[in-house]
């Protein structure tokens, strides 16, 4: 740089060794020497230099740690190898079986040792050094191929850009955000006017799949390593390749245990399990690895898992707390479900003070009081239900509870079918079912209209700005202005949004309108039907029945579901608004190969994905594949991401449906 002068370059080269240093112990140690003025005041002057020599401002340079413009979406690229899933257990038998299997599978005279560590409950990524500087970054994806997010992983702070080690070098990390970090990020977030992450592993894997870097600069994600897939030549075992990255300056664990035998291990999954509470991240339970590298390459791996490693999961968290209320809510379908409202208690990573109670049947079943000491646990580890009640602590004052007769938002009087335990609200214009169905319209899966949460939306309704859908398409940004919280920016960002939205294809429309027994599948099946709003509106009563029978997978509930609401003069007039309005656009129907390594057979997509559903489906279609909503008996395949619901295992196994996950679907997808 021979511009700039020579004590400016080594103050430049000062600063970054300091910065650099400080962000090592705040977000990787998290024990920190210097207050927050003293770093800002390092960090400012970095800038200022900077500002006077622009040359100084290299891709390594905390500066440049805040984030590029907004880009295309992110391209795929291929893992240096593949990311697989790890078996799991939830029992000692089948860990000691574990254990067993890999002695079985390594020479007589090899005595393993295995490398206990917690499992972060995080989103999986992979960073590739190349001559001591990050030059990729990539998410799980299907294991084989990821998203190139290197912009995004540049943000982090805790994951330095540059290394003293020149030899090539992949890593495996998770991404994590802290309890108490979220805890800060819903609050502002609530206050936006937006839905609260539901946990850490969201708030962070949704965050690195943003498109504007700046944004992403703006979380705080932090960066854990735990394996290293290339450059095993660092040290010879699992255990000591993690002590090298530390000496680099890489974040780790530094949790990880080394045991001689299954009893060590047991002791050591243990000692995880006991202390979890205290880590400052998420874990769901520990792995267990082999920790000397070349009995991993004697064991190999299966199509799906290493033979080396194992996770031991823990089962889902529970806390005891006291039950202050039972308040009952509706949603946009009116179905009544009562909520305890509870003494707030840590949970899993968050501060809960409500769970579900799901129906009346449930809280008769369990017997549920105001006053009683009750243990919840998160469903699924995202949605807080009560479980049990102590009634060993009532004091016998506690009283019944009792399901309201009218609804206890508008005050009409409820309604329970003879096929349902569920109780209605049957006013369509009650506001807690208008602001529930304009909520769902909103959704990313429908028709994706970004700024407008759940609190907007109560304000539109309750001072009466919004009806039913079509009317978000009559609000300007001068109305909007007015409401709480509501600057002029905010207000054309929302009005932006439900403009775009105008151009979102019919069958997203129709996913919006939440029809009963219409998923995201069977609403693009309609769509294509049907063609477009005008279309469908021009169906005649008597023509009903014969479109929606020539429907693949339509059986009579969901005939008669369409058919109910097509006929609904409350329904057909707002259809009627949003063709009005011009809202969607006709939907084509996907070109299904005649041949392809999917052809004849049927597949039934579910669970947390690590690609799009949407995505999926194409790739499906275009292998020849046809796709279901639901497990029926002329399914071939049940394709599962993480968190799959029982009812679809259950059905799957019932009928003989064959499961895969996201890389066993992509080997059969190339002919394999």
């Amino acid at each position: 740089m021979p511009d700039v002068p020579p004590d400016a370059a080594r103050r430049h080269a000062q600063l970054l060794t300091e910065i650099r240093e400080h962000d090592y112990r705040y977000y990787v140690l998290d024990d920190p020497v210097i207050d927050d003025g003293a770093y800002d005041g390092l960090y400012r002057e970095l800038v200022e230099l900077e500002r006077g020599h622009p040359e100084l401002a290299i891709p390594e340079s905390p500066t440049q740690r805040v984030g590029a413009e907004p880009r295309s979406p992110f391209k795929m690229v291929k893992h240096a190898a593949p990311m697989l899933s790890l078996d799991n257990t939830y029992n000692q038998g089948e860990l000691q079986e574990f254990v067993r299997r890999v002695q079985a599978g390594l020479p007589a005279q090899a005595k393993p040792r295995f490398c206990v560590e917690p499992k972060l409950d995080g989103s999986s990524i992979e960073v590739v050094y190349r001559e001591g500087r990050m030059v990729e970054g990539s998410t799980r994806g299907d294991g084989v191929t990821g998203e190139e997010i290197t912009v995004n992983l540049r943000t982090i702070r805790s994951l330095p850009a540059t290394i003293a080690e020149h030899r090539p070098l992949t890593l495996r990390a998770e991404v994590v955000i802290y309890r108490r970090d979220l805890e800060r990020i819903n609050v502002e977030r609530s206050e936006a006017g937006a839905a609260p992450f539901a946990n850490p592993r969201n708030a962070a894997a949704g965050s690195l799949r943003m498109l504007d870097p700046r944004v992403v600069a703006k979380r705080p994600l932090r960066a854990v390593v735990w394996q290293v897939v290339e450059g095993p030549e660092l040290a010879p075992t699992h255990s000591e390749s993690l002590a090298r990255l530390r000496e680099l300056g890489l974040p780790t664990h530094r949790l990880e245990r080394v045991c001689d035998d299954v009893a060590e291990v047991f002791s050591a999954i243990a000692d995880i399990q006991e202390k979890r509470k205290d880590f400052a991240y998420e874990i769901d339970g520990a792995v267990v690895k082999v920790d000397n590298f070349a009995h991993q390459e004697i064991l190999g791996a299966t199509a799906k898992f290493p033979r080396w490693a194992i996770a031991y999961k823990f089962g889902a968290e529970r806390a005891a707390t006291r039950v202050l209320d039972i308040v009952v809510g509706v949603g946009r379908t009116g179905a009544l479900t009562p909520v305890a409202s509870l003494d707030p208690v840590e949970l899993a990573g968050t501060t809960v003070s409500r769970a579900s109670l799901h129906n009346a049947a449930i809280v008769e079943h369990l017997d549920v009081r105001v006053g009683d000491l009750v243990s919840i646990e998160k469903a699924g580890e995202i949605i807080p239900q009560v479980v049990s009640v102590d009634t060993s602590a009532r004091s016998g004052k506690e009283p019944s509870f009792v399901m309201p007769v009218t609804c206890p938002v508008c005050r009409t009087p409820v309604e329970r079918s003879a096929e349902e335990v569920v109780v209605r609200c049957p006013n369509p214009l009650c506001p807690a079912v208008v602001r529930g169905s304009i909520f769902h319209f909103s959704r990313r899966f429908a028709m994706d209209i970004d700024h407008l949460g759940e609190a907007l939306i109560e304000q539109l309704v309750d001072r009466g700005m919004l009806r039913d859908v079509a009317d978000l398409y009559d609000l300007n940004a001068e109305e909007l202005q007015k409401l709480d919280r509501m600057g002029t920016k905010s207000a054309q960002n929302v009005i932006a949004s439900i403009q775009s939205s105008r151009a979102r294809t019919f069958d997203r429309l129709v996913t919006g309108l939440g029809i009963p027994q219409i998923g995201q599948v069977a609403a693009r099946q309609l769509a294509e039907r049907a063609g477009s709003l005008e279309a469908l509106l021009e169906w005649k009563s008597e023509d009903i029945d014969e479109e929606l029978s020539a429907i693949s997978g339509f059986g009579p509930k969901m005939i008669e579901s369409v058919k109910s609401f097509l006929l609904e003069p409350a329904h057909r007039e707002l259809l009627t608004k949003l063709r009005e309005l011009r809202v969607s656009v006709p939907t084509r129907a996907p070109h299904t190969a005649e041949h392809g390594p999917a052809a004849g057979k049927s597949f039934c997509v579910t669970g947390v994905l690590a690609r799009p559903r949407e995505q999926i489906h194409a790739e499906i279609r275009a292998a020849g594949g046809q796709i279901h909503d639901k497990v029926r008996k002329d399914t071939t395949y049940l394709v599962t991401g993480e968190k799959v619901g029982k009812s679809k295992l259950d059905a799957a196994k019932k009928l003989g449906v064959r499961l895969l996950d996201e890389a066993e679907l992509a080997k059969l997808l190339q002919g394999g």
